[in-house]
């Protein structure tokens, strides 16, 4: 699984709707508001990297509100959970 992190900055009075439209694309999991320089932070996850590219420059890029971008690919995550597992001694 390809994880993908994309900053958005978006006109201001279409985060709500923008943010909408971003969640109802296929390989987008989760959008956020956030603060800061950027007003959403988009979390895609796909297979390959080509379904990637089509999340990303063919319909996330073309939603009409949004005004910049910047993406970056995951390598590894680093969860508690996954922690938890990488350092178990196997006891119960």
């Amino acid at each position: 699984m390809i994880t993908a992190f994309t900053h958005v900055s978006v006109e201001p009075d279409r985060i709500p709707e923008t943010a909408e439209e971003i969640s109802a694309i296929e390989g987008i999991s989760e959008v956020y508001s956030v603060t800061g320089d950027w007003d959403l932070i988009v979390v895609a996850r796909v297979r390959r990297h080509e379904d990637l590219e089509r999340v990303i420059a063919d319909r996330l890029s073309k939603v009409p509100a949004i005004r910049e971008t910047t993406t970056q690919i995951a390598f590894r995550a680093y969860s508690q959970h996954d922690l938890d597992a990488a350092f178990a001694l196997g006891g119960d």
